[in-house]
């Protein structure tokens, strides 16, 4: 890891411009030592709502996808029978493995939360392992919980009854959420996950962070997230957070859109008039 960052960073050096996916509000102390460093930073993030704002509903582009898994798309049916804001969704993203005892700690955590909960165990969570969850387990969350494979996270996210989201904090994952406002309990495994979970719950006041995977640290930040008043608070500043967002991106004014019309002037269009 070390040597291929290193790698990147003689790469970046040696660019023309360095486009990154965030926006200067979220990173601005970050961005403005970046650009003491390298070559030209355009911030022109998040990617997935600037998609979303310029490829219309119908478009076909919207078919186009990559997905590792299949995705299951009845957990939304299940969603539309829930109260708003009233459902965590837990997912830990596409590379991240676990044990069997911290799968079983995060799944005992949510059944004694008491609360409404969507979980995406994905093919090769616990390595080769399968997920296996007792009869008593099956028979505490009927109802409550909902266990699938993959899930359409973007979607999810989006949808009215998801009120929390129990996150790896993977950049994507984050970034994605932040979108839709949706305040998050932190569980990083490597890489910059670290860093990203301390920026959402130290700086940008975005999160919890689990330090314990014990079902009763679990079941406590779930409930604190979900029902209690720390978690009216989070949820507050991501509603915020939603709209200086919206507002990078949508305005005409916004940090995103101007970066992205200085990308192309300054970069793209540049190279083509000396031709």
């Amino acid at each position: 890891m070390f040597k291929f960052l290193m790698t990147e960073v003689e790469k970046a050096y040696n660019c023309s411009a360095i486009i990154l996916n965030t926006i200067e509000e979220l990173e601005h102390g970050v961005l403005d030592t970046l650009r003491t460093m390298f070559p030209p930073i355009y911030a022109i993030g998040p990617l997935n709502l600037v998609e979303k704002e310029q490829i219309p509903e119908s478009s076909v582009l919207n078919s186009i996808g990559l997905n590792l898994w299949k995705e299951d798309l009845d957990c939304l049916a299940w969603l539309d029978k829930k109260e708003p804001n009233s459902v965590i969704y837990v997912n830990f993203g596409s590379v991240v493995r676990m044990s069997s005892r911290e799968l079983v700690e995060f799944g005992w955590g949510l059944a004694n939360s008491k609360q409404n909960f969507l979980w995406a165990i994905r093919p090769g969570l616990l390595g080769g392992e399968s997920a296996v969850f007792p009869p008593e387990f099956e028979v505490e969350i009927k109802e409550r919980g909902l266990l699938v494979g993959w899930t359409p996270q973007e979607k999810i996210l989006r949808h009215p009854s998801v009120g929390g989201y129990l996150t790896h904090c993977g950049w994507n994952s984050v970034l994605e959420s932040i979108v839709e406002g949706v305040p998050m309990i932190c569980w990083p495994a490597w890489a910059e996950q670290y860093t990203n979970c301390w920026f959402l719950c130290k700086h940008w006041g975005l999160g919890m962070e689990i330090t314990n995977v014990e079902k009763e640290e679990v079941e406590r930040l779930v409930r604190e997230l979900m029902i209690g008043e720390n978690g009216k608070k989070i949820k507050a500043k991501a509603i915020e957070w939603k709209k200086i967002v919206e507002d990078a991106v949508t305005a005409p004014a916004g940090s995103s859109c101007v970066n992205f019309d200085n990308l192309i002037n300054e970069v793209l269009l540049s190279k083509f008039q000396t031709c």
